[in-house]
């Protein structure tokens, strides 16, 4: 099924450009205004100048960046294809420490029809003409997708014999990053041949996904129908979902007090106290004056019967379904996101946020079950942490480089 091959990447010269740590940068997607400005004062090399410059033209801007730092040697080609085992150690939010290993490598394109490649959640058209521009000017994938597959009990590792010390090691706001070259055919042949039979679920990355089918089927080339991926295994412990909270600005419909009295329709309510955790199947309402606890009755479930059954029994499809749309006259385009529980409290608090809404994550069954149903969660459902560096590894796919 998926077709996974070494890569002929682009990368940094070390020699040149010094710790790779003031080089990379999060996915585009998940860089603020104030990140944007650090990052372009982390080095005049950052990736954040080929990722999300800050000119307006900013397609071309990439291009000239990317066109003068291969030509001054900043970014050089590797001699030849190799796969990259790619480490990240990082902290959660309880204080713990955990590892995720996966493999960067360059995944074919697959139209989503054919069920080898599967998306989990829905997206927005404004960033995939954004990061259509930018390929274009390009002619490279410049940040990785983040896929997962299911071999339980198998480590990356292990099945490309990876040992010793990492070549390239570095550090960011999310942990750490080590980088192990694998270039033995044998070894390549071995991890391809043990994804053969897998699907790839996109947990990071679907806008991307779907600008690079869009380029492919403008290019026409055998070097445009492929993306730069990293894929881990579902049986990383590694492998983390956050939960992604929705807040809202906007006025609501009714004053509180009425809202309260709507959502005892559907749910049974309780006062929240500070720092209470959630059960799985509760949400969290913070309004400016009151806290309250959910818990969906039938009559909530009622409301996403029409939804596919991957879908109904989802925390975010019952907050949609049963009180943002209905109730609150809310969409996806009326939000905004946190992963932070505190964030989320303090936009209400503070007056900044007229209510919000704190769920937990989807599980990675839950997440699986859906995309092997052919059926996609809501935008910003999930949010897979950490987020991978970008700046490791560039994948060549189009004029001028092939």
């Amino acid at each position: 099924m998926a077709v996974v091959r070494a890569v002929r990447a682009l990368r940094y010269d070390t020699a040149r450009v010094g710790d790779l740590s003031r080089v990379i940068a999060p996915p585009y997607d998940v860089i603020t205004p104030d990140e944007q400005a650090a990052l372009y004062e982390a080095s005049p090399y950052n990736v954040i100048r080929l990722i999300l410059p800050r000119e307006a033209a900013r397609a071309e801007a990439a291009s000239r960046a990317l066109r003068d730092w291969t030509a001054s040697g900043i970014l050089v080609r590797e001699p030849g294809p190799a796969m990259y085992l790619y480490a990240q150690t990082f902290t959660l939010p309880d204080g713990s420490t955990r590892t995720r290993e996966g493999v960067i490598l360059s995944l074919a394109l697959e139209e989503f029809s054919r069920g080898i490649v599967l998306p989990h959640e829905k997206t927005l058209p404004g960033p995939k003409a954004d990061r259509l521009a930018i390929i274009r000017a390009t002619g490279a994938n410049l940040s990785p997708i983040f896929g997962l597959y299911a071999r339980r009990g198998e480590r990356a590792r292990d099945v490309l014999g990876v040992g010793g010390p990492p070549f390239v090691e570095a550090t960011n706001g999310s942990g750490s990053h080590r980088l192990w070259r694998v270039t033995d055919a044998a070894a390549i042949a071995r991890f391809a041949a043990s994804l053969a039979d897998e699907r790839i679920i996109i947990a990071d990355g679907h806008h991307r996904y779907e600008t690079a089918l869009a380029y492919r089927d403008e290019q026409r080339t055998d070097a445009a129908g492929s993306i730069l991926a990293y894929v881990a295994n579902l049986d990383e412990e590694g492998v983390v979902i956050l939960p992604t909270h929705r807040i809202l600005r906007g006025p609501l419909r009714m004053d509180a007090a009425t809202l309260a009295n709507r959502l005892a329709e559907c749910f049974t309510i309780e006062p929240l106290a500070p720092g209470q955790p959630r059960a799985a199947g509760e949400i969290d309402c913070i309004l400016p004056h009151r806290r309250l606890r959910l818990r969906a009755k039938p009559e909530a479930g009622a409301c996403v019967a029409s939804l596919p059954a991957a879908i109904r029994t989802l925390d975010v499809s019952v907050l949609h379904g049963a009180i943002l749309g209905p109730l609150l006259g809310v969409g996806a385009e009326d939000l905004e996101f946190t992963h932070e529980d505190e964030e989320a409290l303090d936009a209400v608090t503070t007056g900044h946020a007229a209510a919000a809404f704190l769920l937990n994550p989807p599980s990675l069954a839950a997440v699986r079950a859906v995309c092997l149903a052919g059926e996609l969660m809501p935008e910003k459902s999930t949010y897979f942490y950490p987020k991978l560096a970008t700046g490791l590894v560039f994948q060549p796919v189009g004029p001028p480089w092939v």
